[in-house]
């Protein structure tokens, strides 16, 4: 039993302090959160090695905090960088050395658009031992009964009451002292999807780039490490590094160095094309199934990439399409299932120009086709998720007559529950299929055909994805996420 008497140690408190500019606020959350950590790592070796000690360690993730008492006049083409209404908000940070570019900015647009300062200290959050120690490769934190006490009668452990997707789903979050959210995520979501990303991917979340692709077949990982190395021995493309899984780099001075398989495979092998200022690409091969493709954007999306598009195969509903044809998503039949808690199914999940301009430009561009020609290869429609891979084999006049009655013309697992986590999550999302069967007219996907399909179409269908996400990069911030993505209430951070 815990003894409630038991005195709490913590590091020296410090009042909050008030910023006027994005990279000093910056520089006192690293500070506050580097003081809690350490402190914590060191409560924690001490503990392994002496036992029980004599108080509970307790520290801080450390906050930003605003007060805005006016409604103020801001820029109505954003979608973000201010807050609602006058009110009190705030917001947990974790590893603000990995989250710098994007807290500083976030913090400059709010100080621009209120005109007053934020305050940073710490907030009444405490730190999970677990995730002090995420940044440490030399120390596991072992389960309970390895040690001689409860490791939660003197750490606190993670918390599933600020681990939650409340904010983003919309379900009314406040703090202990009632201040809304400035943040779309807690500090405590933030570090347990970044535990998991290490685990799923097998690579760091530093290495993530802002422009993610996800792929469920592992031939277009094999065409994205081929261009990185081409990329990297080209020298003009400004790509710095391929990072594969267990941090394997490969560098423009060596572009053929091994990426050697690990002896275990992630569950999502990931691989980065990296920029300066994460302006690369990340691919994430999320295998097959709704299921995969929820659980790595619920993770991905603590990282606020700038956007993340699908391009994968699918199932091609339309007897005018031929294998290797194109699927530009317009919209989405979800019958997926695995997000009907979070986003009720009757919320639409619409089109993002910006997105669908960029990928038509590619599909183009790549192909050399362009206006009415282009139709020869490509469709734009309805693109039908669901999660169950073998729906031939049952009864079919209800799902035939259901995709009939949608428009849809494509069918896969997983490309509705991305563009659905996009929206949920407010990040900017797009999908692009290549048609690899037809099931409804006999074109079933048997070896002797996918060999001749992959051999032809999975490079050019891989450049097209690369080439929308350049275009993509060269585009504002503020364009790109658009103000459909955003609620009446939203919070001021991306």
């Amino acid at each position: 039993m815990t003894d409630h008497t038991t005195p709490i140690c913590t590091p020296e408190d410090v009042p909050h302090r008030p910023f006027t500019d994005g990279a000093e606020a910056v520089a006192e959350l690293a500070r506050l959160y580097h003081k809690a950590t350490d402190y914590l790592r060191g409560a924690f070796t001490d503990a392994v090695a002496n036992g029980m000690p004599d108080c509970r360690h307790r520290a801080y993730y450390p906050e930003i905090r605003i007060v805005t008492t006016s409604f103020a006049r801001t820029d109505s083409r954003l979608s973000f960088g201010h807050v609602a209404e006058p009110g009190r908000y705030a917001a947990t940070i974790t590893q603000p050395d990995l989250f710098g570019n994007y807290l500083t900015q976030q913090i400059d647009l709010l100080l621009k658009s209120h005109d007053v300062p934020v305050s940073v200290g710490w907030s009444r959050t405490p730190i999970p031992i677990h995730f002090a120690m995420l940044n440490d490769a030399d120390v596991a934190v072992p389960h309970d009964g390895v040690l001689p006490f409860l490791m939660r009668d003197v750490f606190d452990v993670p918390d599933l009451e600020t681990t939650n997707d409340d904010i983003v789903n919309g379900v009314g979050f406040t703090f202990e002292d009632g201040s809304r959210s400035l943040a779309p995520f807690t500090a405590q979501r933030v570090d347990y999807s970044l535990a998991r990303l290490a685990h799923y991917t097998a690579t760091s979340p530093d290495d993530f780039q802002n422009h993610v692709l996800f792929t469920n077949y592992q031939f277009y990982v094999d065409e994205f490490v081929a261009y990185g190395r081409e990329a990297l021995r080209d020298g003009t493309t400004g790509y710095a590094e391929l990072v594969g899984p267990m941090n394997q780099r490969v560098t423009p001075e060596d572009p053929d160095a091994p990426i050697v398989e690990p002896p275990k495979m992630p569950q999502m092998p990931t691989y980065h094309l990296t920029r300066p200022g994460g302006g690369g690409i990340t691919l994430v091969n999320i295998g097959v199934g709704p299921s995969n493709a929820k659980t790595a954007t619920d993770h991905i999306a603590v990282l606020r990439p700038h956007v993340w598009l699908m391009v994968g195969h699918c199932a091609g509903l339309r007897n005018s399409q031929s294998l290797g044809d194109f699927v530009l998503a317009h919209a989405y039949l979800r019958e997926d299932h695995v997000l009907d808690d979070d986003l009720p199914i009757w919320v639409p999940i619409p089109a993002l120009a910006e997105v669908q301009v960029s990928l038509q430009q590619a599909v183009a561009d790549v192909t050399a086709l362009d206006g009415y020609e282009l139709k020869r290869i490509m469709r734009t429609g309805t693109v039908a998720t669901i999660d169950n891979r073998n729906w031939e084999l049952r009864e079919q006049a209800g799902p035939v007559q259901r995709l009939s009655q949608s428009r849809a013309i494509a069918l896969d697992m997983e490309s509705a529950t991305i563009a659905a986590n996009g929206f949920r999550f407010r990040v900017p999302y797009g999908t692009l299929l290549c048609v690899s069967d037809k099931p409804l007219h006999g074109e079933l996907k048997l070896p002797g055909m996918a060999s001749d399909f992959y051999r032809t179409q999975v490079s050019r269908h891989l450049l097209i994805g690369i080439r929308a996400m350049e275009t993509l990069r060269e585009m504002p911030l503020e364009r790109l996420h658009s103000r459909k993505l955003r609620s009446f209430e939203e919070t001021a951070f991306l």
